[in-house]
């Protein structure tokens, strides 16, 4: 369970690693591409933070979070300059992708589509029987 402390300085980072994000893509020419942090984890000791990204459009996403890996070391730098005041030491951060909006989508589309699974349960995978 998180405490307090963690989720104050989750939402501090998310919040300040969605803007810095945003400028670094503005500085080498990325153009129509969304990026939002959806979700941040700082380890109880506060040394590691877990941040999620969610990318538009989709099949740009394995392109930009390698290059957000190669940036990580000026990106915590740009960090660290905003927090100063607030955190003694910067988390390490490390990026992963949040796929949640893409399987959104994917069900959306199946109950929307000929393949609804409610209306031909045929679509579903049987149980096997141990």
């Amino acid at each position: 369970m998180e405490s307090q402390r963690q989720r104050k300085i989750s939402q501090i980072i998310q919040k300040d690693l969605a803007e810095i994000i945003q400028e670094n893509l503005r500085k080498t020419g990325q153009k129509n591409i969304i990026i939002s942090v959806t979700k941040v984890k700082v380890t109880p000791d506060m040394l590691e933070a877990k941040a999620y990204l969610s990318v538009f459009p989709e099949e740009k996403t394995p392109i930009i979070i390698k290059e957000i890996k190669e940036l990580s070391n000026a990106i915590k730098h740009q960090l660290a300059m905003r927090t100063k005041n607030q955190l003694r030491r910067v988390p390490e951060v490390h990026f992963f992708h949040d796929d949640t909006a893409a399987y959104v989508s994917e069900v959306e589309a199946a109950f929307k589509g000929k393949e609804n699974p409610i209306k031909n349960p045929d679509l579903l995978n049987k149980r096997k029987k141990s």
